[in-house]
């Protein structure tokens, strides 16, 4: 009975639960990634920033996104379901990153918004294509229509915690972010030694 009416509900409620979830799930992905960081204090203004992007983009874009693939690509046979994983991976992905990375830089109020989207978009976007090809074949041939999002913003839990990591400390790759899991600290002051280097060149220069 009750798994009948949260059914019913999440159809009835499709974009709102969707929406919500996916946000709710990608700004948790922040947090996680701020817990393993082992911080001294919670940085919840990058939370939050994470949570707006999440919920006014991505979230409602892949909600429409995902339906117009099922309006032009209609069900489940292979041949369907290869289309839809190409756009998704050609079109929505690249935007998808971009849109982490400068909406995130542009709340932040940083004089550069695509300076980490210069720097980390294409290793991103490959580290991308060894995640989210199989989480979407997954999603188009399990999930009904009106849950896809949520597929998506579970499967974002885990991807964002990877994004914010990369934004803050990584390079996109995922052997860095690999390796920040298995020792946080040594990893980040091996990243803050790199970032340190790459700057001395330019300050030379400027001299």
């Amino acid at each position: 009975m009750r798994r009948a009416v949260l059914k019913e509900a999440a159809k009835r409620f499709s974009w709102l639960a969707n929406v919500t979830l996916y946000g709710c799930l990608f700004a948790g992905g922040d947090l996680v990634h701020q817990l393993i960081a082992q911080e001294e204090r919670m940085d919840w203004k990058h939370t939050r920033d994470v949570a707006i992007v999440a919920i006014s983009f991505h979230g409602n874009f892949n909600y429409f996104w995902l339906r117009v693939l099922e309006r032009r690509f209609p069900g489940k046979s292979a041949g369907m379901v290869f289309r839809k994983l190409m756009l998704d991976q050609s079109f929505a992905s690249p935007l998808a990153t971009s849109v982490f990375y400068t909406g995130v830089s542009i709340l932040e109020g940083k004089e550069d918004i695509f300076e980490d989207w210069r720097e980390k978009f294409f290793n991103t976007w490959k580290t991308g294509l060894m995640y989210w090809p199989f989480m979407q074949f997954l999603n188009f041939v399990l999930m009904p229509l009106y849950m896809r999002t949520a597929f998506m913003g579970c499967c974002a839990f885990l991807w964002a915690t990877f994004l914010c990591f990369s934004r803050h400390s990584g390079d996109g790759t995922a052997g860095v972010a690999l390796a920040f899991v298995m020792d946080p600290r040594e990893t980040l002051e091996e990243m803050r030694k790199a970032r340190l280097a790459r700057k001395k060149p330019k300050i030379q220069e400027e001299n």
